[in-house]
């Protein structure tokens, strides 16, 4: 276990990165007890929902990341807190388990930016080969070994570039 104000520090400067690294919204108390929680609001990243008896692509999703006094040495613990239709993470509503099993490597070196980049990964890949056992996630599994999950990517609008001459 690393002592306490050296994890501490080392969990600010990884939060900083992950503000730099991505467009994710991310909320969490200035002052670092542990365990530490931290509300990442996932900006852009596709992952399936079911909606109106059809799958969808949603673009925004919520997640709660817990540090422990593990941490590094531990993954940190992910519940999910959005609607999702994945085989591999629970619906809030029964636990809004992650499987981090995409964090196997997961050594002392690994910080938040690798982290959060697996779950989105995880995200918009269902692995249908290995859900966890309960309705949502079975049922998830079922259809993606049906169909394979291919999300479009959202598009940005271009700016409109306005010439010298005010026209386009």
């Amino acid at each position: 276990m690393l002592p306490k104000d050296i994890l501490i520090k080392r969990i600010k400067n990884e939060l900083k990165e992950c503000e730099r690294s991505f467009r994710h919204k991310f909320k969490y108390s200035k002052k670092i007890d542990l365990p530490f929680e931290i509300i990442v609001k996932l900006i852009d990243a596709p992952g399936p929902i079911w909606k109106d008896g059809k799958l969808e692509t949603k673009y925004e999703h919520e997640l709660k990341i817990i540090i422990t006094d593990s941490y590094p040495y531990q993954t940190p613990i992910v519940r999910w807190q959005s609607e999702i239709f994945h085989p591999n993470i629970m619906p809030p509503e029964d636990g809004g388990y992650v499987c981090t099993k995409l964090l196997d490597k997961w050594t002392f070196n690994s910080n938040l930016v690798a982290f959060i980049k697996g779950i989105e990964v995880l995200l918009a890949s269902p692995n249908p080969k290995s859900p966890f056992e309960n309705d949502t996630c079975t049922r998830a599994a079922e259809y993606f070994n049906k169909y394979v999950y291919n999300p479009a990517e959202k598009r940005r609008k271009k700016p409109i570039i306005i010439g010298e001459n005010g026209k386009n």
